[in-house]
């Protein structure tokens, strides 16, 4: 067992909140907290580390290099450290693969595992989690078609370590989950924790079987153990998403050979303060209905402080309803280099501080981005900047203070990270322009 112990435990503190889920958690229908979910949505999408306000992120393919791997569905993927991916097995559509492949992700080149010694059967729609230096496969589909049920670790992962690459079978005593596939295995510290999947009953006759247990592999006691589960438990299915953010999972859609689920619902210690919202009549959809009583507006506020605060917790960033961009800007009557850039641009007059700074920005409306100077470009950025802070704070205030659910909007603003014109380039400005003529537009109707 001594060797178990090593590939399992770790000495990392953990709280005691998160140990709860292990002893007795509860299912929340994230259905009746639509504004959490909605103010998640919003905010992810206006609040990207400590800076950005309404950046988008878009996808990009990659090109990589090294030792492609073959083209699969159904394998498994694991983050080794920041930098690194881990990729095991999968199907072809000819064959089940046992394959192992590290992405570095910096240079974005594959390099193909040697392992030697005993390997896993090849597989399809398995598990691989990363625990401390090893990855854990479970499960999966099986060449010829049978379903899993073991578990193996792979060593070797970590250059710095000069460890052979290695499969080694782990054979836990406990509760152990049954054979299946499409499962989802997700780290919470100390644990790891097995919800759904697809699996096969039946001795003469097979027929399919989809799960909605909860099993847990400790880490301390190195052990399967059952999750007691206190109220009404999602539909069974496989292949869903489930993610821990801090002491909580959140489950996503799936499929149980008939149906394709897009329902949310949240695993919580039985203490959480979400799981005491939770009422005894069936989830609600997401729109309320109409004669909703104060009671319901009530609640659905704090639902929208409880996101906020979820997302604090999930991104390490500093957010408030009240002030909701973290990136300080000085507001444009305290912008001396543009006060003064706009003051040379309408000569001596009567006009105030704010008609002048008005002049500049229609001005630059105006502008081609051959006739910018080199030292208007600093001062530019600067007031792109403050509109996007000015626009992007009134919607969201507007939007956390209304009981309907409105939109962000789909604004793209390419330039808001940007610290300083050093990091521009030439063919940035084209781009800065037309986004700036268009936030002065947005502005002035504002």
């Amino acid at each position: 067992m001594t060797s178990l112990s090593m590939i399992l435990k770790t000495n990392c503190g953990f709280s005691q909140i998160a140990q709860a889920v292990v002893l007795m958690a509860k299912w929340v229908p994230a259905h009746e907290h639509s504004t959490l979910l909605y103010q998640l949505t919003v905010i992810c999408s206006s609040l990207v580390g400590d800076l950005a306000v309404e950046d988008i992120w878009q996808w990009s393919e990659l090109t990589s290099f090294g030792d492609l791997p073959s083209a699969r569905d159904f394998a498994a993927a694991s983050a080794i450290g920041n930098s690194k991916i881990v990729m095991y097995g999968g199907w072809d559509g000819k064959k089940w693969l046992s394959d192992v492949y590290i992405l570095d992700t910096m240079s974005l080149e594959w390099r193909e595992l040697s392992v030697l010694g005993t390997l896993p059967p090849p597989r399809c729609g398995h598990t691989s989690t990363m625990v401390e230096k090893r990855l854990l496969v479970y499960g999966g589909r099986g060449g010829g078609g049978p379903i899993m049920a073991d578990l193996w670790a792979l060593k070797g992962l970590i250059e710095e370590e000069n460890e052979s690459p290695g499969w080694t079978q782990l054979k836990l005593p406990g509760q152990a989950p049954t054979a299946r596939c499409g499962h989802t295995v997700t780290s919470g510290g100390l644990y790891l924790l097995l919800f759904g999947g697809h699996g096969t009953g039946g001795w003469l006759s097979r027929y399919d079987v989809y799960y909605n247990d909860c099993v847990v592999l400790d880490r301390v006691s190195v052990q399967w153990k059952r999750l007691a589960t206190m109220n009404v438990s999602p539909a069974a299915r496989a292949y869903h998403s489930m993610t821990s953010v801090g002491s909580r999972y959140l489950l996503f859609g799936g499929f149980d050979g008939k149906s394709t689920y897009g329902d949310l619902w949240w695993l919580v210690p039985e203490d959480d303060p979400i799981a005491k919202r939770v009422t005894a009549s069936p989830p609600k959809g997401i729109h309320e209905s109409q004669d909703a009583s104060m009671t319901s507006m009530e609640k659905e506020r704090q639902m929208q402080e409880d996101a906020l605060a979820e997302l604090q917790k999930r991104i390490g960033v500093s957010v408030s309803i009240s002030n909701s961009n973290t990136k300080k800007i000085v507001d444009e009557l305290e912008d001396t280099e543009l006060l003064e850039l706009a003051s040379k641009l309408v000569g001596e007059g009567a006009l105030s501080n704010k008609e002048v700074v008005q002049a500049l920005r229609d001005h630059w409306s105006r502008s081609s981005p051959k006739s910018i100077q080199l030292k208007e470009l600093s001062p530019l950025l600067r007031d792109y900047q403050r509109m996007i802070t000015h626009l992007q704070k009134e919607k969201l205030r507007s939007l956390l203070q209304s009981s309907n659910a409105g939109s962000m909007g789909k604004e793209t603003y390419r330039f808001y990270h940007i610290r300083n014109i050093s990091q521009l380039r030439m063919d940035d400005i084209p781009h800065l322009l037309a986004e700036y003529r268009q936030l002065v537009v947005d502005i002035g109707a504002d």
